[in-house]
């Protein structure tokens, strides 16, 4: 499996805070158990108008033609807060974003974003301030985002931003490992340790 080393893409700024998981994909998205295709209904009640998937909301950033395949969401603190509910990055996926960056985020989507190999980046507010002013004034502009060193690029402007991520969920990240493969990778350890203990019940 090829690592996950640097991400490249256009900025999204969504300047808004507390965006909740019921904004990220409403409630009647939930019964949908297949990941793919989840991008379509992402920000539903905000990027329609009059609940018609058909009829797009032109005043919403994400439809902008200027922030066109953006796969790097920059936004306000508290973002996926409310109820858990995977789906939430599942659907950020699936529309194209790879990272998220924030002043904060809710611990259990935090976690859900790592686990689906979605970039959560926390910064402070300051620097985060600094980013809006800068993509609203260069619409489209990049980041890149090297994992490795904990990066962020601005090129354009020979800019970097350091960021931290704890150091078993960025060895996870990097590697692409979920909580199901990383098992798998100790399975022999796993099946050898329970013959072991076996030998202490019979």
């Amino acid at each position: 499996m090829k690592k996950l080393l640097k991400h490249k893409g256009i900025v999204l700024p969504l300047d808004i805070s507390n965006v909740d998981t019921d904004v990220i994909i409403p409630k009647q998205f939930l019964q949908i158990v297949n990941r793919n295709g989840l991008g379509k209904y992402l920000f539903y009640n905000w990027r329609f108008l009059k609940d018609d998937i058909n009829k797009l909301n032109y005043n919403f950033v994400i439809n902008k033609i200027e922030f066109k395949n953006s796969s790097i969401l920059l936004t306000r603190n508290n973002f996926g807060c409310g109820s858990s509910r995977e789906h939430a990055v599942w659907s950020l996926l699936d529309f194209g974003f790879k990272v998220i960056i924030s002043t904060s985020f809710a611990d259990i989507f935090y976690n859900n974003a790592l686990n689906n190999h979605l970039i959560p980046i926390v910064l402070k507010e300051k620097i985060i301030k600094k980013l809006f002013v800068l993509v609203y004034k260069n619409p489209g502009i990049k980041f890149t985002i090297n994992l490795q060193k904990c990066l962020i690029i601005i090129n354009k402007f020979n800019l970097k931003y350091s960021f931290s991520i704890n150091k078993f969920q960025l060895y996870n990240l990097i590697n692409k490992l979920d909580h199901i493969n990383l098992t798998m990778k100790y399975e022999k350890k796993i099946k050898d340790y329970e013959n072991k203990q076996l030998k202490y019940i019979f």
